[in-house]
């Protein structure tokens, strides 16, 4: 990705709020229709913790397809584990 390379920092910025907005334009709307206080299943924690497995989702697959030079490792295989784990006792009763 040379063509990156050669940006500027704010052109940087702006593309990192670019993802960012796309991203929170699904997020906040997700956020107000699921919360239990709203008519939706969920509580507060649990729309924090889906909120955060699903970037960290779309975050892998972006530095995956995008950063070819990274790789999927081991200890990040655990790591998701462990947010798997993080939903199932934040969704316990």
């Amino acid at each position: 990705m040379n063509w990156f390379n050669n940006l500027a920092l704010p052109a940087i910025i702006l593309i990192s709020w670019g993802i960012a907005l796309f991203e929170y334009s699904f997020q906040v709307p997700a956020n107000r229709i699921g919360f239990n206080e709203n008519g939706g299943p969920f509580s507060l924690w649990q729309l924090k913790v889906i909120q955060e497995v699903i970037t960290l989702i779309i975050f892998s697959f972006f530095t995956i397809i995008v950063f070819k030079n990274e790789s999927f490792r081991l200890n990040h295989l655990i790591g998701f584990c462990f947010l798997v784990l993080a939903v199932y006792f934040i969704f316990k009763k």
